[in-house]
């Protein structure tokens, strides 16, 4: 594979009231893409609100006095919508016939200026959303899991509470003055950053963005105040009593956030342990033993320092000691060198794959490129990332998987119904 970056040609534009517009063409498609990134996500709610924006995330598309229903001037254009939180961000999107693009710039231009919400949308919204809760966090085997580690990895930052929210309740009592309030604070031209992608050339791109937001008047969104995660001393092990099919056991350390320089190494110490049927997990462990029906590893990729996690359900009857031993005894071979430079080679090369097979797309391109500007703040940094990738020595593995996996950074989950 070659070490040349994979060029995307990004024009950029900040207007007056701070929006900030990406843009890339694509001539082999008639289609163009519409990605608004706002830069807010879990970690900039309150205790006793969490959840806010993921609420905000369906409250978006209920309309405005001028647009009483989203979908309906999309479709009719020939487009589609959807969008996602994570704990750092919102992402709204749409595709569209690029003959039609202006429809999609209108409709995200008339709920960022002007979003009204009636106590009656409010309550339509708050329920859907406390019943995606109850099905993925109550009434699904797992589904707390995520909360659980949060907030026994975490004692601090605003990642101790996923992005679904802490407990429905909070949903719950969200008042329509708060919902304003939210809007207020994060839903300014200068929190947010559009990209416009597919077959449309940048001057009809600018003059389009300009003429559909730019008399939207700059607000200042609200400082962001979060306390670091303090230094994790010593190991946490918590366990909990579940009437789920298997047990299961859960273990995350401490990393970097996602524009450090070394979160590649720490991406590919991940894929060494987990990253298909080379990997070690699945050679030493899947196929050696008979203590785990599954075994992965993932970084978290946030914008603040995350987590490595490793999940693996266990088998009926397997010893949950033995196999907690047998996941250190995987990760301290990395911490001691065992990874030679061809292993990490072989995972850059298919990450490179992977990166230039979903940059074919032009709406992959266009959240792409939100989240890099949002990350690094210069979306053109996509093009180069992989080279960071390709500087990546055994030594420096073996330095940092040091650091990752000391006994001091572990955080265990024992989880299940024979706990």
């Amino acid at each position: 594979m070659s070490n040349k970056p994979r060029m995307i040609e990004v024009n950029s534009l900040r207007l007056p009231n701070g929006l900030q517009l990406l843009h890339h063409r694509d001539k082999s498609t008639q289609m163009a893409a519409v990605n608004l990134l706002y830069d807010v996500g879990a970690r900039d709610e309150h205790p006793g609100r969490t959840g806010m924006a993921h609420l905000f995330e369906h409250l978006m598309f209920g309309g405005t006095k001028a647009i009483p229903n989203f979908d309906i001037p999309l479709q009719e254009a020939g487009g589609e919508s959807n969008a996602w939180t994570t704990c750092d961000l919102t992402n709204f999107y749409e595709i569209v016939p690029a003959q039609n693009i202006e429809t999609a710039l209108w409709l995200e231009s008339d709920r960022m200026a002007a979003m009204t919400f009636s106590q009656q949308a409010l309550d339509v919204q708050k329920g859907v959303v406390i019943e995606e809760f109850k099905q993925r966090c109550i009434n699904r085997p797992y589904g707390d899991i995520d909360h659980l580690l949060r907030a026994t990895a975490y004692t601090t930052h605003p990642y101790r509470r996923p992005t679904i929210g802490e407990k429905f309740k909070d949903i719950e009592n969200v008042t329509l003055e708060e919902a304003y309030g939210f809007f207020n604070d994060h839903y300014t031209p200068g929190n947010a950053i559009l990209c416009i992608t597919g077959n449309i050339d940048f001057d009809s791109a600018a003059r389009l963005t300009e003429k559909w937001f730019g008399d939207i008047p700059h607000r200042m969104a609200a400082l962001r105040n979060i306390a670091p995660e303090p230094r994790q001393e010593a190991p946490r092990r918590a366990t909990f009593h579940r009437d789920v099919p298997q047990n299961m056991i859960i273990k995350a350390y401490h990393m970097c956030g996602r524009n450090h320089a070394d979160f590649p190494v720490y991406d590919i110490i991940s894929d060494l342990l987990a990253n298909g049927n080379s990997a070690r997990f699945f050679k030493n462990v899947l196929m050696e033993t008979d203590l785990f029906s599954d075994l992965d590893a993932a970084v978290w990729g946030s914008i603040d320092p995350g987590l490595l996690v490793i999940k693996g359900k266990l088998t009926p009857g397997a010893d949950i000691d033995k196999a907690s031993k047998i996941i250190e005894a995987e990760t301290a071979k990395i911490a001691n060198g065992d990874a030679s430079q061809y292993e990490i080679e072989k995972y850059v090369n298919k990450l490179e794959s992977k990166e230039c097979f979903e940059n074919i797309g032009y709406a992959d391109k266009a959240s792409k490129l939100c989240y890099r500007q949002l990350v690094s703040g210069n979306a053109d940094s996509i093009n180069y990332e992989i080279g960071e990738y390709r500087k990546i020595t055994t030594g420096r593995v073996a330095s940092i998987a040091t650091k990752l996996f000391d006994a001091s950074n572990e955080t265990t989950i024992l989880y299940g119904p024979d706990l």
